[in-house]
Formats: structure tokens, C-alpha cells, sequence
């Protein structure tokens, strides 16, 4: 999706995306864009083949959920969406609670990656980011009774939202 607000120039250096007349580019090559509308709706369709399976990202609850959420109440898609997931994990804390022993100064996922498995990647590189965060989980090994204490919903957020 070509983005509505101007990107800054550090998330330009960080990403390699660019925006020029309206186009969206990656190390100055165009790439093909979706509207917001159509990228929603196909993210949806994709996830009906899965089964409701649980999102899991890496500091989701604090930013990625909330965009997300707002994106889907725009064009009234949140309950089509929540249809089709069983909720969300984010493994920030998750990492947390099950390192909280392991003296870790950063628990962000790219110093988590490298500490535990010790591996670089790419951060900051959509397909590089799940990849390495699928890794990462694995290697954190969450039991059932783990996973499910840090489910979440976008319904669930709301309302955390509105106690603080």
C-alpha cells in the first residue's frame, strides 16, 4: 500500500520503501500496491483457509494491533476479521516472563534472536522479521498454559485501552 502520511526519512533508510507521485518504491524499484480497503479484505480471505489461527508478532499489543484495529473499523471489517482469528500473542512479554531469569538487557526481537540463536538478520524486512520471529518462538518453546495467558483480542485491547 502506498502509505497516507509521509513517511519519515529514518523509516525510509531503515525499510528501503520511498515514496514518489503517489508511488511506492523499494530500493528505488516500483513496487505494486493494494489499497488499504483491498489489502484488508484479502488478508481476511487468507485467513479463513487457516482455521483461526492465533497472530503472533513481537510488541503487536502496544502498536501493530491498534493500527490494525483502526484500519479495520474504517471500512467496518473488524468483525469480518475477528470471525477468522482466535486472538493474538505478542512474544514481548511472552520472551519476558519466560526469560526473566537470563539477565537480558533488551528484549527486543532483533537482540533476542541474536543472543538465543545466534543468528543476524535482516530486522526491519517484513518476510525477515517472521521468519526470525518464527525461529524465535520456536526456541522460546511457550507451553500451552503459557501461550494462552498472554492471548489476546482486538475487543480485549479496546478495553484495556479505555481502563488506562
Amino acid at each position: 500500500m502506498v502509505p497516507r502520511r509521509p513517511m519519515q526519512p529514518s523509516a525510509s533508510r531503515i525499510t528501503g520503501f520511498s515514496v514518489r507521485r503517489h508511488r511506492l518504491f523499494l530500493h528505488h524499484r516500483p513496487v505494486l500496491t493494494s489499497s488499504l480497503r483491498e489489502a484488508l479484505v484479502s488478508f481476511i480471505t487468507f485467513l479463513q483457509m487457516l482455521g483461526r489461527p492465533l497472530l503472533v508478532g513481537h510488541n503487536i499489543r502496544r502498536f501493530d494491533c491498534h493500527v490494525l484495529a483502526r484500519a479495520l473499523d474504517e471500512f467496518s471489517l473488524r468483525s469480518d476479521f475477528q470471525k477468522e482469528v482466535g486472538g493474538f500473542v505478542d512474544t514481548l512479554p511472552l520472551a519476558r516472563q519466560l526469560l526473566k531469569d537470563r539477565g537480558f538487557q533488551s528484549f527486543k526481537q532483533e537482540n533476542l534472536v541474536k543472543t538465543l540463536l545466534g543468528v543476524s538478520y535482516a530486522a526491519h524486512n517484513a518476510l525477515e522479521d517472521v521468519q526470525a520471529l518464527q525461529r524465535l518462538y520456536w526456541a522460546l518453546k511457550p507451553t500451552s498454559d503459557q501461550i494462552q495467558k498472554h492471548i489476546f483480542t482486538l475487543d480485549s485491547l479496546a478495553t484495556a485501552s479505555a481502563k488506562h
